[in-house]
């Protein structure tokens, strides 16, 4: 509906063009109560609704009729009507002048009638007085609030009246009022959304019905399309390129609402605002939020999706469609988030940088604590969090293996500089994905957590009792959770006991075989595309598809340690703040083919035997822990193992 425009010879000059609204509802409701007053003879009923007299009913067939003094009307009117003209004149002007009523009818694009209705509807809202008025208008003093009847009432026969609040209405498309009522259609009340009566009042604090984590966005340029739906692997590329192909200056980024009521909260704050609307979509554009789509066409409006919305979910109106670029994170974003001169030491995505920030302030500028942050919550509930405390010197390998650990690290930390500087292709992805196979307590996890900490990042080692399920599907479902979940932060993922996840493919020979097969090439598939950090951990690699060794950047084998590495290993696990006397590990580590673990086991064993018997720990108690790790692993214990030592681990104790 356009807006009607006056001439300024028309309008006088001695009215604040800001007021024009205020007092063109208070003349409208003055002139209703005037002409009201003489048609029904008699005062408000307290008790209207709830009681009805002979007098009553007189009243209303006056009032009906033309009133008890048809010519006292008629002069009323001839007054008031010129009155009411002229204040209609004057809001019609300042419509023209910036301030808030005029901004925000500006903004929904409303009509100069749809103006009025607003103007009433807000004035009644704002002030007990005139709610007095309108009670007797509505001959009810229990509703203070405009209806569609009085609407019609209070702004003359020439007003398209309740036509003006209508569901294809600016006022209703704009969600800045909504008709409520369950009774008659007369006695429906138009209420007007509280944030508009706070905007007007100087608040412009987010209305707390939007989605958690509503912001606004401001931007320079202001050319655009009305309707933009972008896709991309990032968030905040996808935003980024909303923001700029979408037509505004200023726009609201939201979540999608999960309700109609909050796709209104989201149209009304917008349109008080003067903003577009960014909407993070999931996998699907909700029914509620296409009819407002189609509904708001005063707001620009920009889809943002990870994924291809299926086109049979798209409003009715024109849209355009792009692909977000997917540029990596610029300087100027690492030192916004981080600070000057701040080391780019892991690789994240500009969403993670986004949100690592934040954390980084929390965490009073610990870097590699506000990335480990990234995931805390969503993966801890399918896998165990380990935090990394171990470091190089807490390991006993070989060289080779431990050069090929090292390595790791460097492929990791040196990725950017390969990938990006010197240009070498990434595809499938900058994964890497490790294979550390050995007996147990050879140092698979130890070696994994070193890593980790070496890089600044967490382990998530998964609980395999969380993750496979019996029911078709819902292994993939929650592996896919675990990605999608590992992909919002830089960490290692560490699948232990790997063979009984990514075993061999088998002859179909059942439903069972076949949805197994399932399951591995799922994995074969999520792994090649996942960007992270992977380790697989298993005792028999043998078992592991071959499919999944291809796929493989680095494997190690941890053998059991040679004497001299179990030497050492036998030294750092009896601190030399322990009270030892006499423990030969020369001889421990000669005479005992143990791994690093069970070395471990059977140090703190004789520790513990020690202090039971208020003495210090001796050879006695350390072979004595030893003769435990082999009853416990199944090992038989010989004379040509022990020799002398043999009476200590036979004889019952």
């Amino acid at each position: 509906m356009a807006r009607e425009r006056s001439t300024p010879s028309e309008i006088p000059v001695d009215h604040d063009p800001s007021n024009a609204w205020l007092d063109f509802a208070d003349l409208a409701l003055r002139r209703a109560a005037v002409l009201g007053r003489l048609a029904r003879g008699r005062g408000t009923n307290d008790l209207a609704g709830i009681e009805l007299s002979e007098s009553d009913v007189d009243a209303v067939l006056l009032d009906v009729t033309g009133g008890s003094d048809p010519d006292a009307l008629a002069s009323a009117a001839a007054t008031m009507d010129p009155l009411l003209a002229e204040a209609r004149a004057r809001l019609a002007a300042s419509l023209d002048v910036f301030h808030p009523f005029s901004a925000i009818c500006a903004n929904a694009d409303l009509g100069l009638a749809e103006c009025e209705v607003l103007a009433l509807v807000l004035a009644v809202e704002m002030d007990v007085r005139r709610q007095r008025l309108v009670s007797f208008l509505n001959d009810d003093a229990s509703n203070g609030r405009v209806t569609l009847q009085t609407l019609g009432v209070a702004l003359g026969g020439e007003h398209p009246g309740p036509v003006s609040v209508g569901f294809g209405s600016g006022l209703r498309r704009s969600a800045l009022v909504d008709v409520r009522g369950e009774g008659p259609w007369a006695t429906h009340t138009i209420v007007p959304r509280a944030n508009v009566l706070w905007a007007l009042a100087g608040d412009v604090s987010l209305d707390p019905d939007l989605p958690p984590g509503a912001r606004f966005v401001d931007t320079s340029h202001d050319a655009g399309e009305g309707f933009v739906v972008v896709t991309g692997t990032d968030r905040l590329r996808r935003h980024q390129e909303a923001v700029r192909r979408t037509a505004g200056t200023r726009f609201l980024v939201v979540d999608q609402p999960a309700d109609a009521a909050g796709w209104a909260a989201v149209v009304c704050e917008a349109t008080v605002s003067g903003a577009g609307i960014v909407v993070e979509v999931g996998e699907e554009l909700s029914a509620a939020g296409r009819a407002w789509i189609d509904r708001a066409v005063h707001l620009p409006w920009a889809l943002s999706t990870r994924v291809d919305l299926p086109l049979g979910q798209f409003p009715e109106r024109p849209w355009v469609e792009v692909l977000a670029p997917d540029h990596d994170v610029t300087d100027d974003e690492w030192e916004e988030a981080f600070g000057a001169g701040a080391a780019r030491a892991h690789r994240l995505s500009p969403e993670q940088v986004e949100l690592v920030g934040k954390a980084y302030v929390a965490r009073q500028g610990d870097f590699d604590a506000a990335v480990r942050r990234l995931v805390s919550g969503r993966l801890e509930k399918l896998a165990r969090r380990i935090r990394p405390a171990r470091t190089w010197d807490d390991i006993v390998l070989p060289a080779e293996p431990m050069e090929q650990l090292r390595g790791i690290v460097d492929r990791y930390r040196f990725g950017d500089r390969v990938y990006d500087e010197w240009g070498f292709s990434a595809r499938p992805s900058r994964g890497l994905v490790a294979l550390f196979s050995g007996s147990s307590g050879t140092g698979k996890t130890m070696a994994t957590e070193i890593i980790a900490g070496d890089l600044g990042l967490d382990v998530f080692k998964l609980d395999l009792s969380a993750v496979v399920s019996k029911y078709i599907g819902e292994t993939e479902r929650n592996l896919e959770e675990i990605f999608e979940a590992a992909s919002a932060g830089n960490l290692v993922l560490f699948f232990d006991e790997a063979d009984s996840l990514f075993g061999k493919r088998s002859e179909v020979k059942d439903a069972r075989d076949r949805y197994a097969n399932i399951e591995v090439s799922y994995l074969l598939q999520r792994l090649e595309a996942y960007d992270g950090v992977v380790i697989l951990a298993s005792n028999f690699e043998k078992n592991i598809d071959e499919a999944f060794v291809r796929r493989i950047h680095a494997r190690v084998e941890f053998a059991v340690p040679k004497p001299p590495e179990r030497r050492l290993i036998w030294k750092r696990n009896l601190p030399d703040t322990a009270p030892v006397v006499g423990v030969d590990v020369d001889d421990l580590a000669e005479r005992f083919e143990l791994s690093g673990g069970s070395i471990r086991n059977a140090a703190v064993h004789a520790a513990f035997l020690a202090a039971s018997e208020g003495s210090a720990i001796t050879m006695e108690h350390a072979v004595r822990g030893v003769g435990r790790e082999y009853r416990k692993m199944g090992k038989l214990i010989k004379v040509e193992d022990f020799g002398p030592f043999m009476p200590l681990v036979s004889a019952p104790r």
